[in-house]
């Protein structure tokens, strides 16, 4: 019997001890932020091509012809041929109720990209001299992203570190390393300003402004675990 109860003591305590083991550390979660602002030294226009009729082998003709004029004008213009994407074609088949007829609409997208904003004024100016009927507008970018991105990393983590100090000090503790780190990140810039042919025009044939590139962030939120002591 003094056998058995020996053994059941030991088998309870053992118990308890695992228990005690595998108990979750105690941790300290907090979300940081992390944001980069900057000037945005690239942008990107995406124009159309669209054309209405009856004969599709008409419409396409049309297309290709202004598009070939823009490609043409492109190039004159030093844009290289990785900055230059058809983005989609389309052709559409419309009935007119009114005139119980048929119509087609062609439509061609491409976006064009600028590395140099000075080159923007000129090269909007000579793509509606092109033929283009649409501009469904631009937007802006950073070639620094790569490293705007890291600087927002790290200025998350800054942040987050901060944070979780700040609480553990309310508490008369102290926060020791990480234990996880999970990230997400949105870039976020001026939102695309969209144009009309008419809007562009100007008739006076001096130089005018017509766009604000303002200024972009880029945002990066991490959640991050530390251990606290």
């Amino acid at each position: 019997m003094k056998t058995i109860k020996i053994l059941l003591i030991l088998a309870i305590t053992t118990t308890t001890a695992m228990a005690q083991n595998t108990l979750p550390p105690n941790t300290i979660d907090v979300t940081g932020e992390g944001i980069v602002r900057v000037v945005p030294d690239e942008v990107t226009i995406n124009i159309r091509v669209e054309n209405t009729g009856e004969n599709t082998k008409t419409l396409k003709e049309q297309n290709d012809a202004t598009i070939n004029e823009v490609l043409k004008f492109l190039k004159k213009m030093d844009i290289a041929d990785k900055d230059v994407r058809t983005e989609y074609m389309n052709l559409s088949k419309n009935y007119d109720y009114n005139s119980k007829t048929y119509t087609f609409a062609a439509n061609q997208s491409l976006s064009v990209k600028l590395r140099d904003l000075k080159k923007y004024e000129p090269v909007m100016k000579g793509l509606l001299d092109t033929g283009i009927n649409r501009i469904d507008g631009v937007s802006f970018s950073s070639s620094n992203k790569e490293a705007l991105e890291s600087q927002a990393r790290k200025k998350a983590v800054e942040n987050a570190k901060m944070k979780a100090e700040e609480y553990a000090s309310v508490l008369n503790q102290t926060v020791g390393k990480a234990v996880s780190i999970s990230e997400f990140r949105n870039s976020v810039g001026p939102q695309p300003m969209m144009y009309k042919s008419s809007m562009m025009a100007d008739e006076s044939g001096g130089s005018q402004q017509t766009i604000s590139p303002g200024e972009m962030e880029v945002r990066t939120t991490v959640n991050v675990s530390f251990l606290l002591n």
